[in-house]
Parts: C-alpha cells; sequence; structure tokens
C-alpha cells in the first residue's frame, strides 16, 4: 500500500471515531473561544491593540503570562481530546464532560508541559528572528526534531500517568521504535488539510476579485466558517490518531477495532530495518 493510500485510510479510522462521539469535536471549538476569551482578557487591558510604541517591563511579563496561559489552554484541551478517544478506543463511551474531567486530572502535567513546550518555541522563534538563513534552516530542523520527538507526551501521560520528564522520554523511545514513515503520515494528515482548505481559499479569492462587496463579504465569511470548521475536525482527528500511535508504538495493536494494524504496520516500520 502507497504511503498517501496508507495516510488516507488512517485519517478514514480516525473519522469513524470521531463520529462515534460527534460532540468531541466540540472540544477544539472550546479551545478556540477560551483562546480568545484568554486573549482579550490580556491585551485589551495593557492597550496593546491599539499597537502601543512603548513596551516596557510589565508589559513583557504580561505577553509572556498570555503565551503561557495560550499554550496551557491548547495542552489542556488537547489532553482532553486524547482522554476522549482513549475513552473510545478502549471500549468506552466519552462525553464531553468525562474529557474535560480527565484533563483535569492532569493538571500538573499539563501546566509542567505547557512551561516546557512555550520556552522552547520562544527560544527557537528567538534563535530565528537572530539567525542568517543557514541557521534559520537548521534552527527549523531542530524544532521539526522536537517536534516528532514529543508528539506523544500527551498520550504518555494521559494514559501512563508519568510525569512530564518521563512522558518526554518515553514518547523519544516510542518514536525511536516506529520513527521511518511515521513522518511521512504526519505530512500527509497536514497535506489532507491543506487540500480540504484549498477550496475555501479559492471561494475567498473569487469572492473578492468579483469586485461586488455583497459577494465579497458573503464569500469570505463562507471561507472562514470552512477553515475554521477543517481546522476544529482536524485537531479532533489528529488527536484520536496521536492516540492509536501511541497503543501501536507501545504494544503493537489498536484496541476498539476502529484501526486496522496492518495499515500501522505499513505506515510505521521499525528503526531496526
Amino acid at each position: 500500500m502507497g504511503r498517501i493510500a496508507t495516510t488516507i485510510e488512517l485519517a478514514k479510522a480516525s473519522w469513524k471515531v470521531l463520529k462515534a462521539d460527534k460532540e468531541l469535536a466540540v472540544l477544539p471549538v472550546l479551545s478556540g473561544v477560551a483562546s480568545v476569551v484568554v486573549a482579550l482578557s490580556f491585551l485589551i487591558p495593557t492597550g496593546f491593540w491599539r499597537g502601543s510604541e512603548s513596551v516596557g517591563t510589565v508589559e513583557y511579563i504580561l505577553l509572556a503570562a498570555l503565551y503561557l496561559a495560550m499554550a496551557f489552554i491548547t495542552i489542556f484541551f488537547n489532553t482532553a481530546l486524547v482522554y476522549a478517544a482513549n475513552q473510545r478506543l478502549s471500549g468506552g463511551d466519552p462525553t464531553i464532560g468525562s474529557a474535560i474531567s480527565g484533563a483535569v486530572k492532569h493538571l500538573s502535567q499539563i501546566m509542567v508541559w505547557a512551561v516546557i513546550s512555550a520556552t522552547v518555541s520562544v527560544i527557537l522563534k528567538s534563535l530565528q528572528e537572530r539567525a542568517g538563513i543557514l541557521g534559520r534552516l537548521v534552527i527549523g530542523i531542530v524544532g521539526l526534531a522536537w517536534t516528532l520527538v514529543t508528539f506523544l507526551v500527551i498520550p504518555v501521560f494521559v494514559i501512563e500517568n508519568l510525569g512530564v520528564r518521563q512522558s518526554i522520554s518515553r514518547s523519544a523511545n516510542l518514536f525511536k521504535r516506529t520513527w521511518g514513515e511515521n513522518v511521512a503520515a504526519q505530512v500527509g494528515f497536514g497535506l489532507l488539510g491543506f487540500l480540504a482548505v484549498l477550496p475555501f481559499g479559492l471561494i475567498a479569492v473569487g469572492a473578492v476579485a468579483s469586485g461586488t462587496e455583497a459577494i465579497a463579504a458573503a464569500g469570505l465569511a463562507v471561507a472562514v466558517l470552512g477553515i475554521v470548521g477543517v481546522s476544529v475536525i482536524l485537531s479532533a482527528l489528529n488527536a484520536i490518531f496521536q492516540t492509536a500511535l501511541y497503543h501501536y508504538a507501545s504494544s503493537g495493536a489498536v484496541p476498539g477495532g476502529y484501526f486496522n494494524d496492518q495499515n500501522f504496520a505499513h505506515a510505521f516500520v521499525s528503526r531496526s530495518r
């Protein structure tokens, strides 16, 4: 089976899990709403939205706090999605309430992982801004490697209830076991997302090019709603795939009957190969 065909099969399996618990698509929406509310609560009082030229120590501290809060929100709801996906794959019947309750159980790990993720992200971004073209390329590769190695951190601390440091080490070990084409599979999911968003981008361009304000407004509204909808679905599918990958990498099989283990065998080849 080709890589693209395998990726499509894995996406279909993830979609089956999501269809069994459609309400879980609400979690990425809640994440987005919470992020907007928190961002506004930081930006409006400080006046950043006006483009103030003077940024002092207090403002930098507030921006750092905002960045950390945004990372926490994203990781919290991703944890809730992974918890719910694991419930479904394990034969349970998750709800939004059970997913959020499951994430609350791991608040300490979520906070530590948010601090680490935000810190690494800021450091890499700062280095990229100061580096030349070659330096940016190298730092970009380092960032990609970090993303891949830590891809299973959340499933590890959700399912195995480990600390963050142990979860990072465990995620790295699982990545080493099935490192080969899982990179291609993740790129494949990104490609599917791009193809899903592309029609809405074309709608926006066509609407603006029409030269009519009403058509442009309607087209942009449709495009924005479509892109948001695709992003919500992709967030849920990614969490499901992430959870399934954890199970396959740790035990060689994905429970629940939604995924064909043979597809994983094709998609994630052993390092020894």
